[in-house]
This record gives C-alpha cells, sequence and structure tokens, in this order.
C-alpha cells in the first residue's frame, strides 16, 4: 500500500496512529508493520507514530505487502486493482488451500508471489463471486468497512411458500458430525431472505434468490432444506443424500429427483451478486458485480423457464 495524505482540521493535534486509523481504517497491527518495515513520514521527514500532527501536514505512508496476480486461464477475473480482486470461482474448486488440495485451491491458482487474502469464502462446490485482497490493508478495510451484500441463487425442489419471506431460524452442528448442520433453538442465530425468481411446473423446481443477513455455515443450505425445498443436486442435504437421507415421505413431495441430482452434478448455488462500499478508493465508491448462471444450473429448467430467468438477469444490467 501507498498514500499520500493531507492532514484536515478534524485531525489536528492526533497522532500520526490516530490518524492512519480513523482516515484510512489501518488497523493496530498494519500500522505497526508500516511502522517497522515501511516508510511513515509527516513533510518529507520520518517521524514515530506518536507524533502530534497539526491541519495541512502531508503525510506519506508506504508499505510493500501487495501481491502479484499471474492469472490462470480457468479462473475469471472480472475486477482487478491494485489492492484487490473480484473474481468468479468455477464450481468444483476450493477457496482456501487444504489437505488434498495444495495445489489446486483458488488462491493458489492465482499464483501470487505474496499471500493473497480472501475476504469471503465459498464452499467447494458452490460457484460466484468472491472478492480477495492483495494486501493486509485492504482485506482489513473490506472486511470491517465495506458493508458488503451478498446475494446468491439456487435451484430449489418444490415451490417456496410464501413465494418470497425470511427464515429466521438458528442452527447448530450436529452432534457427532464435523460437517452436517441442522436447526437447533440453542445454536447461532441465523438469517436468511428469499425470494422466488422463477418456478418451472415442468421440472417442480424454483430458482431463488437468497439473500444472507449472517454468515453461518451451510446456511442457505440448511434454511432451504428446513423450509421444505432442499437445492438440487446437494448431496449433503439433498433427497438422495448418503449421509443425510430425508425422510421418506418428504421425498414424494419432490417427486423423482434423483435424475435431476445427477444432471446437475454439484449443489445447485452460485454467489451472483455482489454490492460494497470501496472506501480503498479515494473517494469511496460503491462497486456492484453480477456473474450470469452458470450453464449446469440453467441446464436444470425447461426454456419457457429461461426466459423468465434472462429478464430476471436484464433488469439487473
Amino acid at each position: 500500500m501507498k498514500a499520500d495524505l493531507t492532514v484536515t482540521s478534524e485531525y489536528d493535534g492526533s497522532t500520526i496512529r490516530a490518524f492512519l486509523a480513523g482516515k484510512l481504517f489501518m488497523s493496530s497491527t498494519m500500522i505497526k508493520k508500516a511502522k517497522l518495515y515501511g516508510t511513515v513520514e509527516v513533510n518529507g521527514e520520518h517521524q514515530i507514530i506518536k507524533y502530534i500532527l497539526h491541519t495541512g501536514d502531508q503525510v506519506h505512508i508506504e508499505y510493500n505487502d501487495d501481491a502479484l496476480v499471474s492469472p490462470d486461464p480457468d479462473i475469471d477475473i472480472i475486477y482487478n486493482c491494485p489492492d484487490y480482486l473480484v473474481v468468479n470461482k468455477p464450481s468444483g474448486m476450493v477457496t482456501h488451500p487444504t489437505h488434498g488440495h495444495l495445489e489446486d485451491s483458488l488462491i493458489t491458482r492465482l499464483h501470487a508471489d505474496m499471500p493473497l487474502h480472501p475476504v469471503m469464502r465459498l464452499d467447494r462446490e458452490t460457484s460466484g463471486l468472491i472478492v480477495i485482497a492483495t494486501n493486509g490493508y485492504a482485506h482489513n478495510t473490506l472486511a470491517k468497512y465495506a458493508s458488503i451484500e451478498k446475494r446468491y441463487l439456487a435451484a430449489v425442489y418444490g415451490v417456496m411458500t410464501p413465494s418470497s419471506g425470511r427464515i429466521d431460524l438458528p442452527i447448530a452442528r450436529r452432534p457427532g458430525s464435523v460437517m452436517i448442520r441442522q436447526p437447533d433453538p440453542n445454536g447461532r442465530e441465523c438469517i436468511t431472505d428469499y425470494r422466488t425468481i422463477v418456478t418451472d411446473d415442468l421440472n417442480n423446481i424454483s430458482l431463488v434468490e437468497f439473500s444472507l443477513l449472517t454468515g453461518r455455515c451451510h446456511q442457505i443450505r440448511v434454511h432451504s432444506l428446513a423450509n421444505g425445498h432442499p437445492l438440487v443436486g446437494d448431496g449433503l442435504y439433498g433427497p438422495n443424500s448418503i449421509d443425510n437421507p430425508a425422510d421418506d415421505i418428504l421425498k414424494d413431495l419432490w417427486g423423482d429427483t434423483a435424475a435431476l441430482d445427477q444432471k446437475a452434478g454439484r449443489v445447485a448455488l452460485h454467489a451472483y451478486y455482489l454490492k460494497f462500499t470501496d472506501k480503498l478508493s479515494d473517494p469511496a465508491e460503491e462497486r456492484i458485480f453480477v456473474s450470469p448462471l452458470p450453464e449446469d444450473i440453467r441446464s436444470l429448467f425447461s426454456p419457457a423457464s429461461l426466459v423468465g430467468i434472462d429478464k430476471f438477469f436484464g433488469k439487473l444490467d
């Protein structure tokens, strides 16, 4: 990061530390790193971070931890600036390197020369938009101050009733399971807003938009199932799950789901919309990004339903 700033009257009498925290949203850790390994100057002279500033002072700060990214042909970078990337993550790719995915994670395949900092994460099967900071300062600023709004689209079995609403249902890890979550009155607060975009009577499925007011593991998948409508292709919470089998009576409500699950090949969930305040730009700007519905999810719907889906995305342009 590199910044040249003029001290305004509201920071007259403040320390460099307070000025950087207030003006640039810098964390104490980042200010310390800049002091130890970078450059902090006032009016062209090196100063300690306890130095008292006055109106009109010129502050220069520089600390080089920016990652240089080499694009991967399988990863669509839809926005690239010095502080962060907005990437369209393909399904089947984990976000962070993990055991068994040290070489093929999203972060690894971007081939950065310095550590990258995902501001969010998506499950391996989930496709869609993700923000990745190229330095620690950008990560802290975006994570704490950008007010990121995320929306997802999912193909679910059946028709939501009502067609839109809010699911306010705490969830927790199922006892004895590392992965499975379930509704639990003693679990963590979990709130999801939803609205139906398209209903496909031919295949007994719907395309539903989900907006997260909290960020719990498997939140959309658990809430949609609790509402009576599991996601198509969901091998953990869907009607054909081996680890978490659905009640046979409920299965009858959704019809023959095996073929559609197989066609999907993964959980039919796509992070299609991001909106946030970019306070790294001067002045701050509102950023909006939209990712079209992937072909594997589109293929689940009838031609008539695809017309409605295309109209929905057309209104977003």
